[in-house]
């Protein structure tokens, strides 16, 4: 008596399209095993597409089958070809492998004789037909997804600090979801700034609450999403382009830009280290006045107690009290601190020339206004050299791209700019408390605190020798703002004060790093 294997494959989106039921295979093939007095071997449920072959069960019946050598099985019995396989040069394949191991796949309500040739024309449209239907359904799917990115949907799961909902409606859609959308947009903030690395931000942003992995944060860095874009693809003539989208922005589109700008390295950055011990909030900040190398920092147990130091990790084996150090340098702060007589000065000039740069018509305007107009006469003479055939359309298509990013990102400055208009009195309140009292905010601050405070006012490491602190270089505005070059460093209760550079340094962005 031959013995045959019964194979009943259905995926769950055929079940509930087309109501196929592997019971109801289950009943046709023992059926027709006992009108055709064949012995039911194995039976085999499959819950997965038949795309390829890579199915879990069927996996282990080849196995099975190649053990044996196909020496206890002569059938293997399913339904219809399409449960078979739905990839006819995979099920070619398939057939001919069966075939070597003596054994003959079968469809019990497709049946064909396969020793006849006119009947591989047969099979060869039993196995192309449910192909074809998977293409076309997938090229559906494809377009369907498309025309909905189009129209500015979010059509996958959430990004993270999102969160899926369905409106009364029944439509689809993301959401900002708190806190995690609150944290991210902190993480695109200090990312623009400059002054940390992604993988300090997401260290940062994990003690807040923050659950990702450091991949996934570096991913969603670099998500438009966030700023309400959508990404289109590039597909056949269509160019990769982003659309507004319908969902709520977590952050300004200028906000995002500038965090690009510090990954891609088209801004300048001044990275700091975040991690530190709360004894030793200068390490990574100091450099060592034997051999230059940078000093580090650890604890060290004495008698009765811990002891920190800060140290050199070259063979010269300098060292230094760190409480010693921390106390010179709040000392060192107190420097920075303008004449109280001034500050109503500082806020005035600092209003005043903030406004001359903001008014319509200002500086800041006509130069982005200049930059486009000059990137417009770039894109006009590039489409000009395409009706001449000087250049062909592919390298027209990346011009125009090109074109296209750097006036989406100029746009975004002149409305960042409006935008920074309205908070101008706070900012300048705040600046200048700050100014006049960065050794108490230093003081009282946190460990992070501290470090934003030096990082900002020394991009370059400090030197300290016997107490005194000396830097080859601090911040332009801080250098400014105190007059630490100047006489008046030294000369603090000084009368005379040198205000001929004063519209040339005092600029919103600038001062904006000593409030942070």
């Amino acid at each position: 008596m031959k013995v045959a294997d019964l194979y009943i494959r259905v995926s769950t989106d055929e079940q509930a399209d087309k109501g196929y039921s592997q019971r109801n295979q289950d009943e046709q093939l023992k059926k027709y095993c006992r009108i055709n007095d064949i012995k039911v071997g194995k039976v085999i449920f499959e819950d997965h597409s038949a795309k390829n072959f890579n199915r879990p069960e069927w996996k282990k019946l080849l196995v099975a089958l190649r053990k044996e050598k196909g020496g206890q099985t002569d059938f293997i019995l399913f339904t219809k070809w399409d449960r078979f396989s739905r990839n006819a040069g995979d099920a070619y394949q398939m057939i001919n492998v069966l075939r070597k191991l003596g054994i003959e796949p079968q469809a019990v309500e497709q049946p064909l004789d396969l020793s006849i040739p006119e009947n591989k024309m047969m099979l060869a449209f039993y196995l192309a037909a449910p192909e074809v239907e998977n293409d076309r359904r997938a090229l559906n799917t494809f377009f369907g997804m498309r025309r909905a990115k189009k129209e500015g949907r979010w059509m996958a799961t959430a990004p993270l600090g999102y969160e899926n909902r369905v409106s009364p409606d029944g439509r689809k859609y993301i959401a900002p979801k708190h806190p995690e959308s609150d944290i991210i947009k902190w993480g695109f903030e200090q990312l623009a700034t400059g002054i940390y690395s992604v993988a300090q931000i997401w260290r940062m942003a994990k003690q807040k609450g923050l659950k990702s992995a450091k991949n996934g944060f570096w991913i969603a860095m670099r998500n438009p999403a966030y700023c309400g874009k959508i990404f289109i693809p590039k597909y056949k003539d269509e160019e990769a382009c982003f659309v507004p989208g319908q969902h709520e922005p977590i952050i300004s589109e200028a906000t995002f830009y500038e965090a690009q700008d510090v990954l891609n390295g088209r801004k300048k950055v001044n990275l700091v280290k975040v991690t530190s011990l709360d004894e030793l909030p200068l390490r990574g900040f100091l450099k060592c006045p034997r051999c230059g190398r940078n000093l580090s920092g650890s604890p060290s147990k004495g008698k009765t107690q811990w002891y920190f130091y800060y140290h050199c990790q070259s063979s010269c084996g300098y060292r230094m009290n760190a409480q010693v150090v921390n106390e010179e340098f709040i000392e060192h702060l107190k420097y920075f601190s303008p004449e109280p007589a001034m500050t109503e000065v500082y806020a005035e000039v600092v209003d005043f020339h903030y406004h001359l740069k903001m008014k319509d018509g200002g500086l800041y305007k006509k130069q982005w206004l200049s930059e486009i107009e000059e990137v417009n006469k770039h894109l006009t003479r590039a489409r000009g050299m395409l009706v001449n055939e000087d250049i062909d359309p592919r390298d027209y298509r990346l011009i125009k791209a090109e074109c296209e990013e750097k006036i989406n990102r100029l746009e975004k400055e002149l409305d960042k700019i409006a935008a920074k208009e309205v908070d101008s009195l706070a900012l300048f309140k705040k600046l200048v408390n700050t100014l006049i009292n960065v050794d108490l905010f230093y003081l009282e601050g946190t460990t992070e605190e501290k470090r934003q405070i030096i990082g900002t006012i020394y991009p370059q490491k400090l030197e300290i020798e016997k107490g005194v602190y000396r830097t080859p270089k601090v911040n332009e505005g801080a250098d400014f703002i105190y007059q630490i070059n100047s006489e008046l460093w030294d000369k603090k209760n000084g009368t005379e004060m040198d205000f001929s550079n004063l519209s040339r340094i005092v600029t919103p962005e600038r001062f904006e790093l000593s409030t942070q």
